[in-house]
Order: C-alpha cells, then sequence, then structure tokens
C-alpha cells in the first residue's frame, strides 16, 4: 500500500501539480488502489474526483465514471486533457465521428479514463464495449442519485449495480457530497451485495460564510449584496424561469454583469451564457437549480438564493458551488412565508408515497429551523447531519450576534386569533386583525369584532410576520398547504396557548436597518493587485481560444499563488500550486512573461 501511495503522490505532483492531498483524500485513494469497494461522501470543494482520477492513472487500465450531467462531463474532460491525460466521454453531444473515435481508442487501450452518462452506459452496445475492454474501475459520481431518500433521485442510477455486476465485480468507487445516513445505506443497498469501506468526511466548509435573511423587497436586498462584490463571479438562484429573468434584467441595469440560465432558454443562449460565465471573471448567472450540478468552476465567490431551497440537502448542495478553491466565499439565503407556503405546496401536491412525503416533509421542516435558528447557523446545519461542532465564528448570527426575548404573549395572541377565525386564514389576513388594520375582507368576516382584533398594535406587521415564521420553525402551528397557506395550531402550541410552556422569540425580525457585511476577500497584497489582473486576463483570452472554462487553464489559487511568488524561470513555476508538467510546457513561458514585465 505504501508504494503505491508513494506513486500516487509522485503523480499526484508530476500530473496535477500538487504539493499534498487535501484531507480526507489520501485514505480514499489507498483504499481504491487496494482494490476495495468505496462509498466516500465528502463535501464540495474537498477533490472528490481526484478520488477516482489519481487511482486511474496510478492502476493502469481503463476507468469509467458515470457521471449525470454533458456539461459536468465535458469540463472535466476538458480539464484531464489539459493535464495530459488521455480522457474522453461517449454522450449525445458528441457526433458521430466523435463517438467512433472514442470507441476506438478503448478497443486500443488508449484511454484512461471515460465518462458515460447512465442511459449510454445501460446501452448493449456500449456494455460490449466496456466488457471486452481492460476496464480496472468503476465510479459512480453524484451517487446519491441512486438512493429513493436521496434528494435528487434518478431512476436511471438504479441500473448501475446491475451494471456492476455485468462487468465483473469491479472495483467501484461511489461518491457525493450529501448523503444523510437513511440515503447511505440505501446506496450501499442498490450498489453493493457486501458492505463498501465507508468514509463520510465533515460536512464542514469552513470558508463558507453563511447569511439568512426574511425578504424584504427582495430584489434591493440583493442589488446591496452584489454592490459590494463588484468583479466576482457567483450564482443567484431563484424559485422560477421569469424570475431569473427578470432578475438578470434588473442587476444589469443596476450596473451587474448579470445572465439568466435555464432549462427553458433556447440551446444556444443556455450554453452561450454557461460560456461566459465559465470563461470570465466578474459574472453573475442568476438561474434556477437546471444550473449547478454541471459546473466545477472553483472560484464562485458568493451563492444568493432569492427564494427558499427546497430542503436542507439541497440548501447544502447549492451553496456548496461556492467557495470550492478553498478561498472565502459568501452565502446569502433569502426567505419569506410565500416560500414556505410554495414548498410545503409542492410536497402536499407531488405524487410522492406517503413515506417519500413525510421524509420531505421533515426535510423542509429542518429548513425553516435553519432560517429562523436562534444560535450558530453552521452548528444546526451540521447537527442535521449527525455532526457537532462549536460555534463557527462565520455565519451572521454568529457575527452580528442574536438577541431573543420572552414571546409567549405574542404566540398567544398569534394562536388566539388563529383560533378564533376557524382556522382558515393566512398571515397576512391574520397580521391585520392582530395590528387592528382594518380591511375589507375584516369588515366582511366580522373580524374587527373579535376580542383579539387590535391586541398586537404594539408591533409592526414585519414583527409579526417574523413571529409566526418562528412559531412555524418551532412548531408551534403547521400552514395547510393545500388550504392557501392558512396556519393550524399544533398539540405544541396548545401547551403554549394554555401557559404550560414558554415561546422565545429573535430580537432580530427584520432585514432593514442591518448593513450588509463584506466577506474577506481573497488575499492579494496591494502590489500584487495589477499582475493579478493581467494573469486573468490572459487567462480568460486563452480560455476563450481553446473554448474551455477559466480554471482548467489555471484556478485562481494558481494566479494568486504567481502573483505573490513573482516565479523567474520555469523552474520556479514548478513551485507554483496546479502548475503539473503538461501546464508548465504548454503556459508556463506565456504567463512567465507576464509576470516579468512586472517588477518585483
Amino acid at each position: 500500500m505504501t508504494e503505491a501511495l508513494d506513486s500516487a503522490r509522485r503523480v499526484l505532483k508530476s500530473v496535477f501539480g500538487f504539493d499534498d492531498f487535501r484531507p480526507g483524500q489520501e485514505a480514499v485513494i489507498g483504499a481504491v488502489l487496494a482494490g476495495e469497494n468505496v462509498l466516500a461522501v465528502m463535501p464540495t470543494g474537498a477533490g472528490k474526483s481526484l478520488c477516482y482520477q489519481l487511482p486511474a492513472l496510478v492502476r493502469g487500465g481503463l476507468t469509467v465514471v458515470v457521471s449525470p450531467l454533458i456539461a459536468l462531463m465535458r469540463d472535466q474532460v476538458g480539464q484531464l486533457r489539459e493535464y495530459g491525460v488521455e480522457a474522453a466521454s461517449l454522450n449525445s453531444s458528441n457526433d458521430a465521428a466523435g463517438n467512433a473515435a472514442v470507441r476506438r481508442a478503448i478497443r486500443e487501450d488508449r484511454l484512461r479514463l471515460l465518462y458515460v452518462a447512465p442511459e449510454r452506459l445501460v446501452r448493449e452496445d456500449t456494455l460490449e464495449l466496456l466488457s471486452e475492454a481492460h476496464t480496472t474501475l468503476f465510479a459512480i459520481d453524484e451517487a446519491h442519485c441512486v438512493s429513493q431518500w436521496g434528494h435528487d433521485f434518478r431512476p436511471e442510477y438504479l441500473a448501475l449495480g446491475r451494471i456492476r455486476r455485468e462487468l465483473g465485480d469491479i472495483a467501484t468507487v461511489a461518491l457525493t457530497a450529501t448523503a444523510d445516513a437513511p440515503t447511505r445505506a440505501d446506496i450501499e443497498s442498490k450498489l453493493f451485495a457486501a458492505p463498501p469501506r465507508l468514509f463520510v468526511r465533515s460536512f464542514d466548509r469552513p470558508n463558507l460564510r453563511l447569511t439568512m435573511r426574511p425578504k424584504n423587497k427582495a430584489r434591493e436586498q440583493i442589488a446591496q449584496f452584489l454592490s459590494t462584490r463588484k468583479g466576482q463571479s457567483g450564482i443567484v438562484y431563484c424559485s422560477s424561469r421569469k424570475r431569473t429573468e427578470e432578475l438578470a434584467e434588473a442587476l444589469s441595469k443596476s450596473g451587474i454583469r448579470a445572465l439568466a440560465y435555464h432549462a427553458g432558454l433556447e440551446t444556444s443562449v443556455r450554453n452561450a451564457n454557461q460560456d461566459v460565465f465559465l470563461q470570465e471573471d466578474g459574472v453573475v448567472v442568476c438561474a434556477t437549480v437546471a444550473f449547478g450540478m454541471g459546473i466545477d468552476k472553483p472560484d464562485v465567490r458568493f451563492v444568493v438564493h432569492a427564494d427558499l431551497p427546497s430542503n436542507v440537502e439541497s440548501y447544502y448542495q447549492e451553496i456548496g458551488r461556492a467557495g470550492r478553491d478553498g478561498l472565502p466565499a459568501d452565502t446569502l439565503t433569502l426567505f419569506g412565508l410565500d416560500d414556505m407556503r410554495l414548498r410545503r405546496l409542492q410536497i402536499e401536491q407531488s405524487d410522492a408515497g406517503d413515506a417519500r412525503k413525510r421524509i420531505e416533509r421533515q426535510r423542509f421542516n429542518a429548513l425553516v429551523a435553519l432560517c429562523e435558528a436562534p444560535s450558530c447557523r453552521r452548528q444546526s446545519l451540521l447537527a442535521y447531519f449527525g455532526e457537532a461542532s462549536a460555534p463557527c465564528g462565520n455565519c451572521d448570527l454568529c457575527l452580528d450576534g442574536v438577541e431573543t426575548a420572552d414571546a409567549t404573549l405574542d404566540a398567544r395572541k398569534a394562536m388566539s386569533a388563529i383560533l378564533r377565525t376557524g382556522e382558515r386564514f393566512g398571515t397576512e389576513h391574520l397580521v391585520l386583525i392582530l395590528t387592528g388594520a382594518g380591511g375589507a375582507a375584516i369588515e366582511r368576516y366580522g373580524h374587527d369584532r373579535l376580542p383579539t382584533y387590535g391586541v398586537g398594535k404594539d408591533r409592526k406587521p414585519g414583527e409579526w410576520r417574523s413571529i409566526f415564521r418562528q412559531m412555524y420553525a418551532a412548531g408551534l402551528i403547521q400552514q395547510d398547504a393545500e388550504g392557501h397557506g392558512s396556519w393550524l395550531v399544533t398539540d405544541h402550541g396548545r401547551l403554549v396557548l394554555r401557559g404550560a410552556e414558554k415561546f422565545a422569540a429573535r430580537k432580530d425580525a427584520l432585514w432593514a436597518g442591518k448593513s450588509e457585511k463584506k466577506a474577506p476577500a481573497p488575499a492579494v497584497a496591494p502590489a500584487n493587485a495589477d499582475l493579478l489582473a493581467a494573469l486573468k486576463a490572459l487567462r480568460t483570452a486563452i480560455a476563450k481560444r481553446i473554448r474551455q472554462p477559466a480554471y482548467v487553464v489555471f484556478a485562481d489559487r494558481s494566479l494568486i499563488e504567481m502573483a505573490a511568488i513573482r516565479p523567474q524561470s520555469l523552474d520556479d513555476m514548478r513551485l507554483v500550486h496546479g502548475v503539473g508538467a503538461a501546464k508548465l510546457e504548454r503556459y508556463g513561458q506565456t504567463f512567465l512573461d507576464v509576470v516579468r514585465g512586472y517588477p518585483r
């Protein structure tokens, strides 16, 4: 094993230009090199891909990689080729000649890694080709897709266990960033005859700053957030196609370079917008969740959720697209009661069975609780995945502090209004009752004559909305999703109503008046800023010429190191993170010439 890992370390430096493994990689790679079956749960940005790419080069033979998206295959193949690795993909975006060339390379044993979608893999001609080839390793990326309990279940992944057996039970490594205990157990049963070697890395991404805010003019909140991050690349997730286009247009008018991305756009437009985001710096993409899984861009500096995600797993997966290079990155999630009602309605109206709906309700309720958490968000998030942690010091609650107060009386007022109106009304109607604001609907139902009418005049409508959210997070009330968001009082709520239990609420109810703090930018000394800008401009020009994402040429970390250490020779350039032999030969002199143009 030591000899194999020593070989892996040499390849790690000579091909990829990395001095050492990232935390958790060595153990996984060692098990794969030993021929063990492996299930590895590692956070986004932990370097999962290297856990099969490196063994593929050390072991020899062909490694077959199952990947769910063509865009992801294309980018990873392009990146490997830039490192001088023989890699290819079989997919529907290749023309007939391209796929024929890939099949010929497989037969001639010239390929080290083959990326393929599960739909292509189940075809008889593909299985026959791979059975005849010298296939030594089977890698399954985004392995949570195989589980019915996973957040992104895909039926075509169910065939992978059978395919693995048909390929001769070859050594298999399954990798995912998000899999709780039930999902892991399901993956194991679907893919392996016997339990595989299990590696579960910490879910923590300490470089990500976590921030959640109640919605209060969401477009203005997002514009304010982005105004302090000009020149950075980021993603803004929206719940609808229309919203992505409207938000992109609004941000563009405010001077931010923003593009829309969703499945309804013409393919040429969608691909062009994605390429601009990947090849250039300082571009913001306003997208549905269709954008992201296939994006391996390491220097995304922020992820914003303009609308609440569907569950904790989706939230974790989506914010995980920021800061994959390990440098500081920001997240902002906006949430409101309309979001909550929509998500619950989607669960109840889905075709899923009762068991699945129950799981989805639990996952969504966990996300609501995270939004209204009274203390460190990272602690709450990691606790959901069964991981204990200390306060992180890098979330809005740790940085800004949070103050709670006894709100039992407020909760009792709210629940009284709910019950006295027959549990038939939603937040806005109830807020009108509590604040005594009146209105045609209030008078029509005679609710201005209720004992609770106007008992909450001491609070603003926005404060009452936050109290409803926090009561929901605490389990005092629940929404009748199919009843247009009307509130129901739970058994727990009735205990508070009777005075048997207390209810504490956060005081920081509103966004208004809170200043937005900018996360620390990647450390670049002022003297290096001009050189770094010149290196990025060169990288962009090369990326456009070779029609590849910018990070395929060099990642931000590599350029930051170049600007800092200012290599004066090709030997010096070898010391830079991410500069392997192939990239040194291909780009070393070109980047060296730029560095030499800036005196120390």
